[in-house]
């Protein structure tokens, strides 16, 4: 697999304080199957669809519990460097680069907006070993209540291209790189209740989102709107039931003609 170029999405995983029913649920509602790393990796499980790794799922360190949520990785060839410009340009670094055995760095961060994120320098480990097919992650978002500090903060750390949707309904942003849409940004509105954060929406595509959110419901999960049809596929999100927050896709299902995008500075 060749490197992914700088920004790209190219990892997520979320912690959880009851791992096994992390498990139970995301087999169910996205088929994925697990395999425990090593010991010294404390607890981190990998999650694969159709034998290929997607996503992970680790318990929290001692000392370390917060709300269950997804963090996506961002692709960097210098993770040391990005995290300086992390800091450079308003956002906070929360965990400093940190390497992971033989399979790549880390470094979790907050972007000026509040939402936090991962840069993963790779090792051995390059990151997602399948996309965009039912299982494996699609697309992400992030909300923010901020836009302007974020759209400056993620163009200013990423090489980044960015347009806007030429919808006057949203304040919608998509990120590019070599004019290849990796990353959405869309304004919180009030019907986003003012104690949620603003956060990253990591996408997982499905075979058929109905069933994927039944499934979800029937476990525990809750729908946090949808499923409801795009130009993009169906689409619903939800939050497991221990709070995480996540959108599953259809993308072969689509409906309407997709919006134009004028090109920003």
């Amino acid at each position: 697999m060749a490197v992914r170029p700088e920004g790209t999405p190219c990892w997520a995983d979320a912690m959880f304080t009851d791992l096994e029913g992390a498990e139970r649920f995301y087999a169910d509602v996205l088929g994925w199957t697990f395999g425990r790393e090593p010991a010294e990796f404390g607890g981190y499980t990998q999650a694969y669809a159709d034998g290929r790794a997607v996503a992970a799922v680790v318990p929290p360190m001692p000392g370390q519990e917060a709300p269950a949520r997804w963090c996506l990785y961002l692709a960097s060839p210098d993770a040391e460097a990005t995290a300086a410009r992390i800091t450079e340009h308003g956002g906070t670094v929360l965990m400093e680069p940190m390497r992971v055995g033989d399979l790549g760095t880390m470094c979790v961060a907050r972007e000026p907006g509040g939402a936090v994120f991962g840069v993963w320098q790779a090792g051995v480990h390059e990151g997602f070993e399948a996309t965009a097919v039912p299982g494996a992650y699609c697309w992400a978002e992030l909300l923010t209540r901020d836009p302007e500090r974020s759209d400056a903060f993620l163009s200013a750390v990423f090489p980044y291209g960015a347009g806007r949707i030429q919808d006057d309904a949203v304040d919608f942003r998509v990120f590019d790189l070599g004019r290849e849409p990796v990353l959405g940004r869309m304004r919180m509105t009030g019907d986003v209740p003012p104690e949620v954060p603003a956060y990253i929406d990591v996408y997982f595509a499905v075979a058929d989102c109905d069933v994927a959110v039944a499934r979800a419901v029937a476990l525990g999960g809750t729908v946090r709107s949808g499923p409801a049809d795009s130009p993009f596929g169906r689409v619903a999100a939800l939050a497991d039931p221990q709070g995480a927050r996540f959108s599953v896709i259809d993308v072969t299902r689509t409906s309407g003609e997709r919006p134009g995008v004028t090109v920003v500075d």
